[in-house]
């Protein structure tokens, strides 16, 4: 287990509720995002209209679903220092060190691989590092186990923390309070009268709190950018942590992963590259263009009926050198 660190920052006041104090909501954040229609012949032929949901204007830095997970945690945090976990291209942890940096709240990322701490830290995790972020990199079998309760008290001594004095966030922000902050999401594009809202899913966070703030009559649909088949339980899971029990009505199309996380195809590429030209919007690769893409294949397969206002969440926008 190696640590990379950069200075960190210090003197978080834990009044996130009050505006002018440096917690989340002195970051401004753009909420409710946008909503964009697009016309795109491939959905209208069809009869259905697509809808972007813009989250990825909510910050410049805290992008996205990562603002709506990350700022329950954040209060929640009061101070302590937030411990997370991801891998090497990790959104979630270039969005934790950035808030950690804005709102002066010390980080530590605990990053998948310890053969990357004898390598040049790639934009990603550089990114972090600049921002304050602690690294702690652990091999590949200790952090299948950081869930486990004896893992992770030796990672926090690792990182010279009791468990009292930190925060700990799991992968992906996927926690009951994130879930309970993205149930603002389903909430919005309800009031803009989405019939189905559909987001690419890594841990299904976002998904369990979208499904449960769309309300009786509207539909959730994740498109996993994992493989294995696991979200439908972990969704779920989610649910019952945040609500108590299964909330909306929401489904899952594990058809495309394109090879898993972080992995792309040069079809998938050509896709996102098309879109960009048709409508002027740069597409993340990871998430957003296996969403739009999986969105395009379910409107030539008859998915939607007639008439169908479709909702794509976009998360995130392209890295600068990412995979």
């Amino acid at each position: 287990m190696t640590s990379s660190s950069a200075p960190g920052p210090a003197g978080f006041d834990p009044a996130g509720a009050d505006p002018a104090a440096p917690g989340p909501a002195a970051l401004s954040p753009r909420l409710p995002s946008p909503v964009q229609e697009l016309a795109d012949d491939r959905f209208a032929r069809h009869g259905l209209r697509l809808l972007l949901k813009r989250d990825d204007l909510i910050h410049p830095e805290l992008i996205g679903n990562k603002w709506r997970k990350l700022a329950p945690n954040l209060r929640a945090a009061a101070g302590r220092t937030v411990v997370t976990f991801g891998g090497a291209y990790s959104n979630h942890l270039r969005a934790t060190a950035a808030a950690g940096r804005l709102l002066g709240l010390p980080t530590v990322g605990v990053v998948r691989g310890q053969e990357l701490a004898d390598r040049p830290l790639n934009p990603s995790l550089a990114r972090c590092a600049a921002d304050g972020m602690r690294l702690l990199f652990v091999d590949r079998s200790t952090y299948r186990r950081k869930t486990e309760p004896e893992t992770l008290t030796a990672l926090l001594r690792t990182a010279a923390l009791d468990a009292d004095e930190a925060h700990v966030v799991p992968e992906g922000g996927s926690n009951a309070l994130a879930v309970r902050g993205c149930r603002a999401l389903g909430e919005e594009l309800r009031d803009d009268h989405a019939d189905v809202a559909a987001v690419a899913c890594g841990t299904g966070g976002t998904l369990a709190g979208l499904a449960a703030g769309l309300g009786a009559g509207r539909r959730a649909l994740g498109i996993p950018v994992l493989k294995g088949g696991f979200l439908e339980a972990e969704t779920a899971a989610l649910q019952e942590r945040a609500f108590g029990g299964r909330r909306g009505e929401w489904w899952l199309d594990d058809r495309f992963h394109f090879g898993g996380y972080a992995r792309t195809t040069p079809e998938l590429d050509a896709f996102a590259a098309d879109f960009t030209r048709r409508h002027g919007l740069p597409v993340e690769r990871l998430y957003v263009a296996k969403l739009l893409y999986a969105l395009v294949r379910l409107a030539d397969e008859g998915a939607f009926p007639r008439g169908t206002a479709i909702a794509a969440v976009v998360t995130g926008r392209p890295f600068p050198d990412g995979p």
